[in-house]
């Protein structure tokens, strides 16, 4: 069943609770290598020269077996490679799922087919497909050739070339003694006992519908849709690629295949399921998460015995830096006060004694003056008490004396040259002073002009909420869109093909020119004038690898946005908390997460969850295709459009119309979608009569039957008049055709 929607909404202030990592995670696989298979004789030795070889070779796998098996003995895919070891002086060649066991090989495989396209263009490759199934089939050591005849499956409307080249490799190469042709989906209608229908075979290149009436096939009104599931599978990698640009692993054709195939459904009603898809309940339900091959960085955990040792240690080292951080203020405080008490001394001494001793104490310990002692003292003593106060608690802090400046009233005549010495001190202290003045009154005017504006403000919203509400919002609008555009610009830095880079990189050559733009000084010859004008200092934010402004102008324009909002919840009553920023940067409610993640948080430094790929819309966006070809686009009309075309205007006035539409049949491998058939019959229904009697059914197996019904159809009388043999092909050539109703209608060009 198709994950179905839930109704009701999370409860809470409308944020989506994260979802738990996901129980089941999907991988992906390398292209199967089946290993080595045996030739089987067993079947050559139970057939006979009336025997026929089935061959089903279809664009994905090429089916053989013979006539009187329930199935295709051999599978391959239709590829080949060949190349030669110059060390070895051999040519090793590989076909089919073999070409997956070498890395040479896989690099030289060439398919038969086109991509894309259901014909025949590497007869190389063909014929070497061709050699391992005859050989795997027990006929390698056939003397004259394989001496049984041919079964061959071929598209609709075949190129007469292709199947002239085709005739030429099997009747001159292998020797066949007959040949005959066939479409798959008629030989699986055939088995089915189809009678009158309309087949949909939508195989591997290409969906057709085919009216067949009384077990033939009105090929005049057949009609093909270019998609099946090699289209499916290069849509989704398409997709995927503009969904996660920058993802490490590389997903391979054969792995895309695997995903459509193991992932997609057809929607039951697809436009309201993609409107609804993304939303938060159900969405583990809905999202697929793959999980691709990566190298785990090693981190060694350590036990929480270890963790809590590591932990003891470093609190103990902690304690010991701070024991030794104290040992080593107080040695300091205790050093202070011996040399604070030895200038007290020094003080006393030069005090009591004469003026010329006096002098020499000083100057023995570089002290001008008795007043340069007396200032140390004073700045030791201030200090030590600060450090007693800060680590032993011992004094209070003293305040602050206001500083006086006596010598700025004093003549400069009356004093000498210490005096004139100490004056200017005084004059530059008095300076300083009066500047940390100045800054705090500016200080205190600031907050007074603030507290003003926060007044009137408050005034205005009080005196007209709605104009004070709306210029609020505004100015949140403003800052917003600033911060987004920063983003922008940041994420457009990461794209060296962006139009910022491409500036950024014009400036920088301007820069780095030989002959720059701007024009010297008259006589300055080549000097650089680079910063004489100041704008020329703005080229480093140009050219800046990162953001285009300041971190500090970052945080203003956060913490500016912070107030906004906060005034606007406590004001305006149609802001609420899903309003702000933060909420509506909230991952849980973004879509593009659940675009990209589903429900689960990310952490873009974790390995697993960067390797991984989130299915969610493409599993039912691929498989739409095939009815609406418009969303990939494809310029032709959907299944049900060309079907409804085939029954109500090509077959309108056709007496087998009714029992036409009571056999719409099914099959091919991209039928293999779950709700395929449900789809088709009820979007069928809305265009048909109301009271017309349809029925809709898919083959036994949509993929096998058709080689099953060439095995039975090899069988039937009708088989042995459509052969053609090797007489009729060198008497006719390679263009003639037997017709038969399985089979094309002969077309000349």
């Amino acid at each position: 069943m198709a994950p179905s929607f839930a109704n009701d909404v999370p409860a809470g202030s409308g944020r989506n609770s994260p979802k738990p990592e996901p129980t089941k995670l999907w991988g992906v696989s390398e292209p199967p290598f089946e290993g080595f298979k045996p030739i089987d004789t067993e079947g050559y030795k139970r057939s006979n020269s009336s025997t026929a070889i089935i061959i089903d070779n279809g664009s994905s796998n090429v089916r053989a077996g013979w006539a009187f098996d329930n199935k295709p003995r051999i599978t391959l895919p239709p590829l080949n490679a060949r190349y030669r070891d110059r060390k070895l002086n051999r040519t090793f060649v590989f076909t089919g799922s073999d070409v997956y066991s070498d890395g040479t090989a896989r690099g030289q495989a060439k398919n038969v087919y086109e991509p894309g396209s259901n014909i025949i263009n590497n007869w190389d490759s063909m014929e070497g497909v061709l050699d391992y199934v005859f050989v795997k089939l027990g006929l390698g050591d056939a003397q004259g050739g394989i001496g049984r005849p041919v079964v061959l499956t071929e598209p609709v409307a075949n190129l007469a070339y292709s199947r002239k080249t085709m005739s030429e490799i099997l009747f001159e190469c292998y020797g066949a003694p007959s040949v005959a042709y066939g479409i798959d989906s008629l030989f699986s209608y055939n088995y089915n006992n189809g009678k009158h229908g309309l087949v949909v075979s939508s195989s591997y290149t290409s969906t057709h519908l085919i009216p067949v009436v009384n077990s033939k096939p009105l090929l005049s009104h057949a009609t093909r849709l270019n998609w099946g599931r090699f289209q499916s599978a290069e849509y989704l990698q398409k997709l995927l690629r503009l969904k996660y640009p920058s993802f490490p692993a590389k997903l391979n054709d054969p792995q895309s295949e695997d995903l459509v195939r193991d992932h997609c459904y057809v929607s039951d009603n697809y436009e309201q399921e993609l409107s609804r898809y993304l939303d938060w309940t159900g969405l583990e339900d809905r999202n697929r998460t793959v999980q691709f091959p990566f190298t785990e960085q090693i981190i060694v955990q350590k036990t929480e015995e270890e963790l809590a040792k590591i932990a003891e240690r470093k609190k103990e080292s902690g304690r010991r830096l701070q024991e030794q951080a104290a040992k080593m203020r107080l040695e300091k405080l205790i050093r202070k006060e011996q040399e604070l008490e030895y200038y007290r001394e020094l003080l006393d001494r030069v005090q009591n004694t004469t003026k010329k001793e006096a002098r020499t104490l000083l100057e023995s310990d570089d002290f001008d003056d008795e007043g340069q002692l007396e200032k140390k003292i004073k700045e030791m003593d201030k200090s030590i008490r600060k450090a007693r106060n800060k680590d032993l608690g011992d004094e209070p802090e003293e305040e602050q004396e206001e500083p006086t400046f006596p010598l700025l009233e004093v003549p400069d005549d009356q004093l000498d040259e210490d005096g004139l010495k100490q004056k200017r001190q005084q004059r530059l202290m008095r300076s300083n002073h009066e500047a940390r003045a100045r800054a705090k009154a500016e200080k205190e005017r600031e907050k007074a002009r603030i507290a003003e504006e926060e007044r009137l403000d408050t005034e205005r919203r009080e005196k007209d909420p709605e104009t004070w509400i709306e210029e609020r919002r505004a100015a949140r609008h403003a800052i917003v869109a600033k911060i987004k555009e920063r983003e922008r610009m940041k994420a457009e830095l990461g794209n060296r093909k962006s139009l910022v880079n491409q500036m950024r990189m014009k400036t920088i050559a301007n820069l780095a020119s030989d002959t720059p733009t701007k024009k010297r000084r008259r006589g300055g010859g080549d000097d650089d004038t680079f910063g004489a004008d100041d704008a020329d200092w703005g080229v480093y934010r140009t050219v800046a690898t990162g953001e285009q402004d300041s971190d500090d102008e970052e945080e203003d324009l956060n913490s500016n946005l912070r107030k906004l909002e906060e005034q606007l919840l406590q004001y305006d009553p149609n802001f609420t908390e899903d309003s702000t920023r933060e909420a509506e940067t909230d991952w849980t409610k973004s879509l593009v997460h659940a675009f990209l993640r589903g429900p689960y948080p990310y952490d873009p430094e974790d390995q697993r969850q960067s390797h991984q790929l989130h299915l969610n819309v493409e599993r039912i966006r691929v498989p739409e295709v095939v009815f609406q070809p418009s969303i990939a686009g494809v310029d032709q009309a959907g299944i049900v459009e060309i079907a409804a075309g085939i029954l109500n205007e090509r077959l309108g006035d056709s007496a087998y119309r009714t029992e036409i539409m009571k056999d719409i049949f099914l099959c091919g491998g991209n039928t293999l979608f779950q709700g395929f058939e449900e789809r088709l019959k009820n979007e069928l229904r809305a265009v048909m009569p109301a009271d017309a009697v349809m029925k809709v059914r898919k083959a036994g197996d949509p993929v096998l039957d058709a080689w099953r019904g060439a095995a039975k159809w090899s069988g039937t009388q009708e088989a042995k008049q459509s052969f053609v043999t090797r007489a009729e092909f060198l008497e006719k050539g390679g263009d003639y055709l037997k017709e038969h109703s399985c089979g094309n209608a002969f077309q000349s060009y």
